[in-house]
This record gives C-alpha cells, sequence and structure tokens, in this order.
C-alpha cells in the first residue's frame, strides 16, 4: 500500500506554494477513513467534512477540509492522504480538562472563580486551550482589579493525565488592596486643594476608610468625581474650565495608587443678559418667574439647567410632552460676559393613548393603577406623571420604578405611558433584639407582609418584648378599601408594662384591646384618619406603690372598660422618611373616651418637624411636640396616659420621664401637659460621603411636663445641648448620645451618655 501525502501540516494547507509541491491527481472517493480518535466520535468528523464518498478530490478540497476540521478546535494535528481512492484523515486530538483545582482564594470563591472561568469557555470536560486559559486567567485578573486588588499573582499549572486529559491547577496570591496614597490637582488657583478635594468621593486613607472604602479606585467613582469638579467651577461662573488630562500611576508593588488631575480654570464670567424668545404657550410672566439666572450674577450651569427644566416641566403640565427649551450663549471673551438667548418650542399637545405596566410578577395590576395620577385618554401632565412615580415608590413594594412616555407610532400626538416596576421582597419574618436604657433589653419576633398576596393589604403579627414593655398584636389594613383611597384597618393585641422597670412607679399594667381604624386622603400630602378601640386595663399595686396610684385605684377601680376614640391629620412633605433633608411633617392627634366608657378623659398631641437644607450636606431642624391632657367627667384623668419628658428621643441629657412631677419615691410621674422643642444642626459623618446610613448632629433641646395643678411657665423648661450620632445599621438603628444639661432642678436624674440599639416599640 502507497500513502501519498495530500497535506501534512496546517501551514500546507493554506499556502499555494505548498499546495502545489503535494499536488496530486484529482480522484474520486470510494472511501474515507478516519484514525487517531480517542474520545470524538467518527460521525462527529464525517459531519465537519465538506466532502463525502463519490465526491470528486483535489488539492483545493483538501484545503477545505483541514480548514474545517481545524476550525472544530477538538484537533492539535489534521492529515489528509490517500491510498488509492481511499481518503484517510488522520487526526491528533486535544486534550480535554479533567480538573480544576485553585488554591489561595479568600476574597473570592471557588464556585465564583469557576464561574467566571466558564464565561471564558473554560470548565472542566471542555476541550483544553492554551488561548482560552489565558483569557480566563485575564478574566480573574479583571474581578480582582474591580476589588482593588492590582498585585493579585494567578499562576497555572497544567498536568498531563492519562486517556488524553489534563488538569489545571491556579495557584492565586491576591495581595493586598491598593490604596489611593495621593490625589493632586494641577492647575486650580481659585479654589483651594482642600475645597476641591472635598468634592470627591475618592479619598486618601483616613479614620473611616475601613468603613466607606473610599481610598480604594474605581474609575467609575473617579469619572464621577470629576463631573462635580467640572460642575463646580461652571457653578461659580468658570465658562472655560476644562479638565485636560488625567493621569493614574501605580506604584512598582501595585499596591498604592496616584491621581493627578490636570485643569485649566479660565476667567470667571458674568451674566450680561437672558433673554425668552419663543411660543411659551402660558403668560410670559409665570415663564419669567422659573427664570434663576439673572443679569449681573456670575454664571451658575445649575441655575441655567433648572431655568430650562422648570420651563419645560411648566410646558409639559400643559401638555406638551416634547417641548424645547434650548440657551444659546453669546460670549463676549474680552469683557468676561456671557448672554443667553433661551428659545421655546413647545412642539405639539400631546395626549395619553395607553398606560402599559409591567415587572409586576405578584402584585396586582391595579395596584398599581390605583396610584396613578395621569391617565389614558387624558392630556399628557408632566406633574402627574412624576407624581405618580413618587407614589409607587412609597408604596415600598418596588426595587425600582420607572416610567417612560414613547411617542405613538404614526401618531405625533400621542404617547404610551410604559410603567415597569422591579419587585422586591414584601413579606418578612424577623428575630431581632435590641437594648435601649429605658426600655432595657428587647426581643422582636415578627410577621409581616405590606402586600399581602399582592393585594396591598398590610398584614402584621408581632411579638415585642422588654424588661418593661410586653406586646403581642395582630393587624390587617387595606389602604384602598374604596377607589377613592379610604382605607380600613383593625388590629387586636395585649400589653403588659412594668413601671418600675422604667422607673417612674411601683405598678404595673395589663391590658388588652382590639380597634378598627379609618382613613381618609385629603390631598396628595394630606390625611385625615379615624379610629375606634376598645381597651380592657388592669391596674397592678402592692404595698410599695405610689399614692397616687393607690388613690386612683380606690376612687375609680383597678380595671377599666373604655372605648377611645381618636382622630388625626398628618402632612408630609419631606424629600425621604430615614434620611430627610428638607420638607415638613406635621401631626395632630386626639383621644377621647366615649361615654359610656369607664374613665372620661381626652388628651390631644401634636407635632411639627421642619427640614431646612442649608447646603447639599447640612440641614436644620426643627421638632416641637405639645401635648395636653384632661377629664371631663367626675373622674380623675387617668395617670397612665400621662405624658413623659426626658430621655434619647426627648429631651436629651435627663432620664426617661424624669423631667416634670415626681412622686413621694422622687419617681417621674409624667403630666398632662408637655412641651418640647429639638433644634439640629444635621450633617454628614466626616469621612464617609454620599453614605445616607450615618449621621451627626448638634443639638439643643427644651422640654417638661408639668401636672393639672400646675401652672404652665417658661420658668419650668429643663434645656440640654450636645452632639448625637445615628446609624441605620445591619442590627437595626442605633442612636448615641452625649448631652450636656444646661438647666435642671436637684429632683432631675441626669443621664449625659444615652443610646438605643434596635428598633423599640
Amino acid at each position: 500500500m502507497t500513502l501519498k501525502p495530500l497535506h501534512l501540516l496546517l501551514a500546507a494547507a493554506l499556502s499555494s506554494a505548498s499546495v502545489a509541491a503535494h499536488a496530486v491527481a484529482p480522484f474520486v472517493i470510494k472511501d474515507i477513513r478516519v484514525e487517531g480518535l480517542q474520545r470524538t466520535d467518527p460521525g462527529t468528523v464525517f459531519s465537519y467534512l465538506p466532502v463525502k464518498v463519490g465526491d470528486r478530490f483535489d488539492d483545493s478540497r483538501a484545503t477545505e477540509s483541514i480548514k474545517s476540521l481545524f476550525a472544530t478546535g477538538f484537533f492539535n494535528d489534521v492529515r489528509v492522504e490517500s491510498d488509492g481512492s481511499v481518503l484517510i484523515v488522520t487526526v491528533e486530538e486535544r486534550p480535554t480538562i479533567a480538573q480544576i483545582n485553585i488554591n489561595g482564594s479568600k476574597l473570592l470563591e471557588k464556585d465564583q472563580i469557576k464561574t467566571a472561568l466558564k464565561g471564558q469557555n473554560f470548565a472542566e470536560g471542555r476541550i483544553f486551550d492554551q488561548a482560552v486559559l489565558d483569557a480566563g486567567v485575564n478574566e480573574l485578573k479583571q474581578q480582582y482589579y474591580s476589588r482593588g486588588r492590582y498585585s493579585v499573582i494567578i499562576k497555572t499549572t497544567i498536568t498531563k493525565l492519562e486517556r488524553n486529559r489534563v488538569g489545571v491547577q491556579f495557584d492565586i496570591s491576591e495581595g493586598e488592596v491598593a490604596r489611593i496614597q495621593q490625589i493632586n490637582v494641577v492647575g486650580n488657583k481659585a479654589f483651594s486643594d482642600s475645597d476641591i478635594n472635598g468634592l470627591f468621593a475618592l479619598t486618601t486613607p483616613n479614620w473611616m476608610s475601613w468603613y466607606t472604602k473610599s481610598d480604594q479606585y474605581s474609575k467609575q467613582t473617579l469619572s464621577a468625581d470629576l463631573e462635580k469638579l467640572r460642575s463646580y467651577y461652571l457653578d461659580r461662573g468658570y465658562l472655560e474650565f476644562n479638565i485636560d488630562s488625567t493621569q493614574v500611576a501605580i506604584s512598582e508593588n501595585r499596591e498604592d495608587m496616584f491621581l493627578t488631575v490636570n485643569v485649566t480654570e479660565g476667567d470667571q464670567y458674568t451674566v450680561s443678559d437672558v433673554k425668552l424668545v419663543g411660543d411659551t404657550i402660558v403668560p410670559r410672566e409665570e415663564v419669567d418667574k422659573l427664570i434663576e439666572l439673572k443679569a449681573g450674577e456670575i454664571f451658575s450651569r445649575e441655575k441655567l439647567n433648572k431655568t430650562t427644566a422648570a420651563i419645560s416641566e411648566l410646558l409639559g403640565n400643559e401638555g406638551y410632552a416634547f417641548a424645547n427649551v434650548n440657551a444659546v450663549p453669546e460670549i463676549d471673551k474680552e469683557k468676561h460676559t456671557v448672554a443667553f438667548t433661551l428659545y421655546v418650542d413647545p412642539g405639539r399637545k400631546v395626549y395619553v393613548r395607553r398606560i402599559n405596566v409591567s415587572g409586576n410578577n405578584l402584585t396586582r395590576d391595579e395596584v398599581i393603577r390605583r396610584e396613578l395620577r395621569q391617565l389614558e385618554s387624558a392630556q399628557y401632565d408632566a406633574a402627574k406623571v412624576k407624581r405618580s412615580k413618587q407614589r409607587l415608590n412609597q408604596l415600598g413594594y418596588f426595587n425600582e420604578v420607572t416610567i417612560d412616555t414613547p411617542i405613538v407610532p404614526e401618531a405625533t400626538d400621542q404617547v404610551d405611558m410604559n410603567v415597569h416596576v422591579t419587585e422586591q421582597k414584601t413579606g418578612s419574618f424577623n428575630i431581632g433584639a435590641g437594648y435601649g436604657q429605658s426600655e432595657g433589653i428587647v426581643v422582636i419576633l415578627s410577621l409581616s407582609q405590606s402586600n399581602f398576596l399582592g393585594s396591598g393589604k398590610q398584614f402584621t403579627a408581632e411579638v415585642n418584648t422588654s424588661q418593661s414593655n410586653k406586646v403581642y398584636s395582630l393587624a390587617l389594613s387595606n389602604p384602598y378599601a374604596t377607589p377613592d383611597g379610604v382605607s380600613l384597618g383593625w388590629n387586636i393585641y395585649q400589653r403588659e408594662t412594668d413601671a418600675s422597670d422604667l422607673d417612674i412607679g411601683d405598678y404595673a399594667t395589663s391590658s388588652y384591646g382590639a380597634g378598627m381604624s379609618m382613613g381618609f386622603p385629603v390631598s396628595e400630602t394630606n390625611r385625615i384618619n379615624f379610629g375606634l378601640n376598645y381597651e380592657h386595663l388592669e391596674l397592678i399595686t402592692n404595698d410599695g406603690s405610689p399614692g397616687y396610684v393607690k388613690d386612683f385605684v380606690t376612687q375609680n377601680g383597678n380595671q377599666y372598660n373604655n372605648y377611645p376614640a381618636t382622630v388625626s391629620w398628618a402632612r408630609d412633605t419631606r424629600d425621604s422618611g430615614s434620611y430627610p433633608t428638607k420638607g415638613w411633617y406635621t401631626r395632630v392627634t386626639g383621644e377621647v373616651s366615649l361615654p359610656f366608657s369607664d374613665l372620661d378623659y381626652f388628651k390631644i398631641l401634636g407635632q411639627s418637624q421642619l427640614f431646612i437644607p442649608l447646603s447639599t450636606d447640612y440641614t436644620l431642624m426643627w421638632n416641637i411636640e405639645a401635648g395636653y391632657g384632661d377629664s371631663y367627667g367626675e373622674n380623675s384623668y387617668p395617670f397612665y396616659k400621662n405624658f413623659y419628658v426626658g430621655g434619647v428621643n426627648s429631651v436629651r441629657g435627663f432620664k426617661f420621664g424624669t423631667i416634670g412631677p415626681k412622686d413621694e419615691d422622687g419617681n417621674g410621674i409624667g403630666g398632662t401637659r408637655k412641651l418640647v422643642s429639638n433644634l439640629e444642626f444635621l450633617f454628614p459623618m466626616p469621612g464617609v460621603k454620599n453614605d445616607k446610613s450615618m449621621r451627626l448632629s448638634i443639638f439643643a433641646d427644651a422640654g417638661a411636663a408639668w401636672g393639672e395643678d400646675a401652672d404652665v411657665s417658661i420658668d419650668g423648661l429643663r434645656y440640654s445641648a450636645g452632639a448625637a450620632f445615628t446609624w441605620i445599621s445591619p442590627v437595626g438603628p442605633l442612636k448615641l448620645v452625649y448631652a450636656f444639661p444646661l438647666k435642671y432642678e436637684d429632683s432631675d436624674e441626669l443621664e449625659r451618655f444615652q443610646f438605643q440599639l434596635g428598633k423599640v416599640f
């Protein structure tokens, strides 16, 4: 048998010269044999071969055959030979990956690493390819680079195994996190280095870096910081400001990084004139009120952007969804002035054809649609679209809410409103603990579902116990019992309170009850709620109980069935419930026992919180609370309904409930009237930028409680001042307070350091 080699190497297959050198006379294939296979099925080879029995075979078909088989990636070598009219294909298979071992990884889990490698087509059972391995190593390095580990070293060892297999071992030396050692801005003259560095989220190492990670380099964070720098200059008149270049250098050990930003400030410009041109639709004076940029002022891009956005929004409220406001500058470089012409093009009035809701796998469509203020087939209103998104976000059912208004094809005066939500888990089963100086150790066990079965109803079952309070409750509320937003709810509870643990007297109360509530929306930010409750309460006394408690029991007995009715009004315009920076929260609540109750009393409590933003980071908060309670029947006002002043959530620096009247043992008994004022300057924690979980404050508190027979006077107020730290920690809200009582009585119990961990009910 004589074998005639047609092509011995891939190079020969790709070279016309080689093809000519090994040229053979064409023949018709009578049979095809495949040799050298160990794992690959012969049928696989036949399926990739571009020739079959009966085909005419020549040099060009040989080249084509070799190319096709190499392209599979299965083989290291392919040879094509002939024996008469028999075509012989000899292959050398690439090894498969039998096992992947990973050593030295701590930052990344082994499963994470294998997933990253699999994304590069490198996994156990697949064909081994050195190029693919190299790509996998590069991908792993990128994973470590993104975590600041620029000094990572990854070594690979390939071990040949039986049956043409290999084992691959990754030895990883993760190295240390690269820290930013220097941030240098070159070219700044108008503003100091400290002013500019204060803008950056990236920092050099400081005492909070362990928490914020702000000293770890991030390309995305640097881009955001550079935009902040640009805005800072443009908002202060530097119209020609430019960032010339940015260099990021790394030390030889790849653990220290140095950032250099080169800038050209240019000259400061003032505004010479602002003109308004075009069809404003609404009266011109309404638009003029929205122009924040004034002639004679230093130029501010922020004011210009606010002006154009406000005009566009105003026209959007009138139905012009695609109004365009274009600010065209006229720059005088000699005088360093700039004039702006605002060209207003309202476009066409637009109507909403259809509202489409998507992403709600659990939440019912009606729960989302009832929050929307923009209606189908109605004129487009930008304010209503914006408010719709706000109301959906306030539900707490969704991680993200997006609303798009694309133009309807072939209908330039219509848009669709696409509402897409990303749902989050609204049910929770919590087991937690906390500690408050007044309440002691608190154990919390709760089961809650704020979007019960996707209906928007709120269901809660709770067990809350501490040294001073034990609460067991069950509640259900339907915020939309009617399409107009009238809410209905009910609750049942059992509560036990040991006043001796609160240092407000040696007695205890045991109560249980049930109630119903109904709420009515008055406007977008106002709501009125009504409630009717039943409560059975037992007073538990002993020989050591104070005289006023014994006297109350002697006069009224120790068990009472009361039917208190409540009414409340609330208004909330705050920008956030957990980290407010602006807005006003006001609430007034009244409670009165109905005439057929065992005790006849009423109480009124009012609260007002005003948040005034002083800058992006600094906020002034003023909180004021006032309460009044009295009896309207023959019995005296129930003392256990008293108002208590003092503590970490009241007048700080004083022990809970000790400001005001005292019993014969010196324990605070609260009062039928109270007044508390808290003035607080809020600011972020130094070294912690853009973090909404931590906050520092400097405060001044004032407050007091008065008994029934006492005269309410400013002279009775206690005062304190100090500093506070709040943190929404993973284990619950944490409050730390250090206060200096400024005015106090000898009978008051002072408590300079106060803290509270966990949510105390």
